[in-house]
């Protein structure tokens, strides 16, 4: 047998083995989450409620932890309704004492804790210029520290026990930079290397961590975002991208697969394969990517002012009025309207 036959079947022996040890492993991970407590930080709306649709109906008990009392009861009633056992909390996740609190009357609750999944988050979205060093502090605040803070008050628990999983949601935005973006991409990669690093560390517990990427969601969230400089611009692309059919995904489809990976003990989940694509070219051609955001640069808005706008302030005429709908029905949907935060 010549040498090329040779490894081209050493190769593909390699290949069908490592594929083997992966379902064997995939066997050996798999996390029943019926009646699993599950602790969704940031999980009364938008990707967060959907998250907790798809863990209620396989069966897991909740704790939600989330700012505002108003939508964590709103989503605790239509988990309710569902025969799902929710407990809420008022949390700011940036604030460790609160997370301690909160963690201990979750605990308090259920007893114990099986999994945890950050997905909390804020958008500021402008000109560089615009942006304040207080600006990258909530961000940081918001996808780095909190994280952090949530994973440090359970994972004592979760290695003691030798069981458990996390999940920290950072965004597409946390493998490739984007432009009028820079706060919420530097927390957000700070987030990646936060949640990988850990990953390594406390496999040997059997505790896993999930690093979540998602590329634009139909949340309806654009309205809870902040916009400086010229807002009513910035709020129009921003809403835009965020509910392009074809582009955008649908929160369930997400939260699907987040609970899949999550279960599974996955590493990474990017989906879906445009942000996927997106970071593997990012990986192959950093240059080309670079040169290719900074193209995009050039036709965002150019606006200078300081002060912030939420998005649910704004009245822009600049959004597509099928745009307009879709992002109005989705904010419906996931429990992002009447809210005053």
């Amino acid at each position: 047998m010549s040498l090329k036959r040779k490894m081209f079947f050493a190769t593909g022996a390699a290949i069908a083995a490592g594929l083997v040890t992966r379902k064997a492993l995939h066997r050996q991970r798999y996390f029943d989450l019926n009646e699993k407590i599950c602790v969704i930080a940031g999980g009364s709306r938008g990707l967060g409620l959907a998250i907790a649709r798809v863990l209620a109906a396989k069966g897991a008990r909740l704790a939600l932890l989330a700012r505002d009392e108003e939508e964590l009861r709103r989503a605790q009633a239509e988990l309710r309704n569902r025969g799902t056992d929710v407990f809420i909390k008022t949390c700011d996740i940036s604030d460790k004492s609160q997370v301690d609190q909160a963690i201990a009357a979750v605990r308090d609750q259920f007893g114990h804790i099986d999994c945890l999944l950050n997905v909390a988050g804020m958008i500021s979205v402008g000109p560089h210029e615009t942006m304040s060093l207080e600006d990258y502090e909530h961000a940081l605040s918001a996808h780095f520290y909190g994280p952090l803070h949530t994973m440090l008050a359970v994972l004592p628990e979760f290695e003691g026990r030798r069981s458990g999983r996390i999940v920290n949601v950072s965004s597409i935005g946390g493998k490739v930079a984007a432009p009028h973006l820079v706060p919420y991409s530097a927390s957000k990669f700070a987030l990646v290397g936060l949640s990988e690093g850990l990953r390594s560390e406390v496999a040997k517990y059997n505790v896993f961590v999930t690093t979540v990427c998602p590329g634009l969601m139909q949340t309806g969230s654009p309205r809870h975002a902040s916009f400086k400089g010229d807002a009513e611009k910035e709020y129009s692309w921003f809403a835009t991208a965020d509910n392009i059919p074809g582009v955008s995904i649908s929160p369930a489809a997400m939260a699907k697969h987040i609970v899949r990976a999550m279960q599974f003990g996955e590493p990474e989940l990017i989906y879906p394969l445009s942000a996927s694509l997106g970071s593997r070219l990012n990986g192959l051609f950093p240059g080309f990517t670079a040169e290719l955001s900074a193209m995009i640069e050039k036709i965002l808005p150019r606006g200078r002012a300081r002060e912030a706008v939420k998005g649910m302030n704004l009245k822009s005429t600049h959004v597509p009025r099928f745009i307009k709908s879709i992002d109005e029905q989705n904010a419906a949907a996931h429990n992002e309207t009447a809210s005053t935060r």
